[in-house]
């Protein structure tokens, strides 16, 4: 039974995948994402569903538009596959934590978002930041008793680095990545916000000097590396804490 639950589950995350990929497309240009049925980016083709089945319609359609014959984007299926697979392992990680595992399914496709919106566009729409404080306000009352280790964790970090940003006039963080790390500090709390910009910093401070060596420009959209911070310490963050302070017998 938990199996079939899984694959259900894995599914309808492919599905919010698919609806990711509309986001990432259609808010940067100030497009309707609701009432507007998917069209073909080329052609504006609207396509019926089964050419919206995950994964599977990019297969079968060999990656191109049935209509125009245009190139489809590799975004597709990767982004539908990826959030299927996180949203698998979040229920797998948390599957006696069922607000907790609802939480984080939604954390891990609104985190892709942002992701690839800032990879392309250098900005977080403060839509999508909202979305994970929303998210932090839900976590914050199912663990009320706590509510301080939430508070802190969104002031925590953000207001040094908003002070960080009102100093240098922007040039060394973004207010984007201020707003989001507030968001996801009153989701994460104090304890796993401060390893999430840890984490972040390190992977974007690795990833980027290999870009750089390789001839790429300086400047650094800092969203995608603070999202795998974040997701990272959202899932395992409690984990490694324990192994940490378990080295010192605590």
């Amino acid at each position: 039974m938990r199996a079939l639950a899984l694959c259900f589950i894995t599914l309808v995350g492919m599905c919010a995948g698919s609806f990711c990929n509309v986001l990432i497309f259609r808010i940067p240009k100030g497009e309707d994402f609701v009432r507007t049925r998917s069209h073909c980016m080329s052609c504006g083709h609207t396509l019926r569903w089964y050419e919206l089945i995950p994964v599977v319609s990019f297969v079968l359609q060999r990656g191109r538009c049935r209509a125009c014959g245009a190139k489809l984007s590799p975004q597709y299926p990767a982004v539908e596959a990826l959030n299927g697979a996180a949203w698998l392992l979040c229920c797998l990680l948390f599957w006696e934590e069922p607000v907790r595992a609802a939480l984080y399914c939604a954390l891990s496709s609104v985190l892709t978002v942002i992701a690839v919106i800032d990879a392309r566009t250098m900005e977080i729409p403060n839509g999508l930041t909202i979305a994970v404080a929303v998210l932090g306000l839900v976590q914050l009352a199912a663990d009320y008793p706590h509510w301080y280790s939430y508070l802190i964790g969104a002031a925590c970090v953000s207001v040094p680095l908003l002070l960080l940003w009102l100093a240098s006039g922007g040039r060394l963080i973004g207010l984007g990545d201020v707003k989001l790390l507030a968001a996801a500090g009153l989701l994460l709390g104090w304890q796993r916000i401060l390893p999430a910009l840890a984490v972040g910093s390190l992977i974007g401070c690795v990833h980027h000097l290999i870009r750089m060596a390789r001839g790429a420009e300086h400047m650094l959209a800092f969203g995608p590396y603070l999202s795998a911070g974040i997701w990272l310490a959202a899932l395992f963050g409690e984990r490694a804490i324990a192994a940490y302070l378990g080295l010192f017998g605590f």
